[in-house]
């Protein structure tokens, strides 16, 4: 599967929720987030993490590799008036100077990474001490709920292989995986925390969520989207009329520090 964010990066921008402000408050909680930091946001997309990190008083660089999602991101920042660091650049090889960073973190992106190759790179720009933090917020399908539904259809409309956080984290919205990779590049005291939050949605904003996702807007043609809107719609309508959605989603981190 061929996936390309940069295609659907309007839907991503309108419509794809960001972590909730309970996730930053957590990292202020285990002593991980301070005003003044050093923050590298990898793979930042429509700059959801840096916008919270840049909240709480960090100095932000947030790198990707779509030129249209870091646009989106810019807009977003200057809505708000923060002040960020913008740059084209992949995770594997930021191009940033050694020991730079006081923090680096990975927001739902960690899975689309050459993994070995992105925690080398977020060692090798800490400083010893410093942290990194692979973050996700996934949705949370159960036997006949919104997403259990919504992937079903996503299936039928694009069979090919399972979308990675399902391959990762089973469906379950935790990675085990993760921490082998940290392990790996020589990272140190790994901690783990995870709360579940219910996300509202009205019919349009979850046809846009879902528009946004690997397997539809980033994947397939046009016409196919326009098609799968469609059936989604549909199916909205017939078993979850009530507006607004309650969509389960689960957040996970992954705390690591640099010896």
């Amino acid at each position: 599967m061929q996936v390309d964010f940069g295609r659907t990066a309007n839907d991503y921008v309108k419509h794809r929720a960001g972590f909730p402000e309970r996730f930053f408050q957590r990292l202020v909680r285990e002593e991980v987030l301070r005003p003044g930091l050093r923050a590298v946001d990898l793979g930042t997309g429509t700059g959801t993490v840096a916008r919270g990190l840049a909240r709480n008083g960090c100095q932000v660089t947030a790198l990707d590799i779509s030129a249209s999602m870091l646009e989106g991101a810019r807009q977003l920042a200057a809505h708000e008036r923060l002040s960020i660091d913008w740059r084209l650049a992949p995770a594997e090889n930021t191009g940033l100077p050694e020991a730079s960073a006081d923090l680096v973190i990975a927001g739902q992106c960690w899975h689309w990474f050459d993994r070995a190759a992105a925690a080398r790179e977020a060692a090798r720009l800490l400083v010893p001490g410093g942290r990194l933090v692979i973050a996700h917020f996934d949705w949370v399908p159960l036997p006949g709920n919104i997403i259990e539904a919504t992937e079903n259809l996503i299936h039928a409309f694009n069979p090919g292989p399972i979308q990675p956080y399902v391959q990762f984290g089973h469906g379950t919205g935790l990675y085990p995986a993760w921490f082998k990779d940290v392990a790996g590049a020589g990272f140190i005291g790994l901690e783990s925390f995870s709360f579940d939050v219910a996300v509202p949605y009205t019919h349009e904003a979850w046809r846009g969520r879902v528009r946004a996702s690997a397997k539809i807007g980033a994947s397939l043609a046009p016409e196919r989207v326009a098609l799968f809107d469609a059936a989604l719609a549909s199916l909205l309508a017939e078993r979850f009329p009530a507006e607004p959605l309650a969509v389960p989603h689960r957040v996970f981190a992954l705390i690591a520090t640099r010896p």
